[in-house]
């Protein structure tokens, strides 16, 4: 009895240090330091379900991880991850290419200007069912692509392999910033909780993530929603928001 009651507890113990296992395994985002900086790196796979949003059903811009939430919820699904996807103007339409639903709400730009978004090349952030990608924006035309969501954002962070050529590895503007890089069917996004330089951030979606086209999102403003780590910012309401999200428990 003692030894049936021994290996039942030993098998019970396997059980749950394999749960415990497999439930890290799938933690989508994680906490990390890089180069004495804070960060949270969140990974997906292309096909987890990852989409844009902008506005609701009567054309008001939605502008909070709630609001987005509950436009999920009416779906049946949970949110478990969201993160503003893009720059925008005041009235929080966006600069660049916006694409949602397979709809496209804003045209591509090749404009020259000032600011981040104008500091070529800038580039396209994909998703189209089972595959995602980054490219610069001229490529993104060349290829001609009608992907089911994309967000124009700029500066690219990483082409082919190689960092941005006007970051400057001794520059001294520092901020908060967000972006997001594909290698392959991982699409992995990132927020630097300290202010970092564009050379330094660049460099981990480079040297760290090891994604091979990365594109900067935005700078001060970027927030963050994961259930992961019981994260939920609030603030200004924001423009283009890229989510992931599962059916919930009672759709299951």
């Amino acid at each position: 009895m003692v030894r049936k009651l021994l290996k039942q507890n030993i098998g019970l113990l396997a059980l749950a240090m394999l749960v415990a296992m497999t439930a890290a395994s799938e933690a989508a985002c994680r906490n990390s330091k890089i180069e004495g900086a804070r960060y949270v790196i969140c990974t997906f796979d292309a096909r987890d379900g990852i989409e844009l949003f902008l506005r609701d059903d009567a054309g008001a811009t939605l502008g909070q991880f709630s609001r987005v939430r509950e436009q999920l919820t009416k779906r049946g699904r949970t949110l478990l991850f969201a993160m503003n996807a893009g720059m925008y103007h005041e009235d929080r339409s966006p600069v660049g290419l916006y694409v949602e639903n397979g709809r496209e709400l804003k045209r591509i730009s090749t404009a020259n200007g000032p600011g981040n978004f104008s500091m070529k090349p800038n580039g396209v952030f994909y998703v189209d069912g089972k595959t995602a990608g980054v490219l610069e924006t001229k490529a993104f035309l060349r290829r001609k692509l009608s992907p089911t969501f994309a967000t124009q954002s700029g500066p690219m962070l990483v082409i082919d392999g190689k960092l941005h050529p006007r970051f400057l590895a001794d520059a001294t503007s520092r901020n908060r910033r967000n972006g997001v890089g594909v290698k392959g069917r991982q699409v992995v996004f990132a927020l630097a909780d300290d202010p970092v330089t564009f050379h330094q951030f660049a460099r981990v979606f480079r040297d760290v993530l090891k994604t091979p086209n990365a594109l900067y999102l935005d700078g001060s403003i970027c927030r963050l929603y994961a259930t992961d780590i019981n994260r939920d910012d609030f603030g200004f309401a924001l423009g283009p928001i890229v989510a992931v999200s599962a059916p919930s428990q009672s759709k299951r």
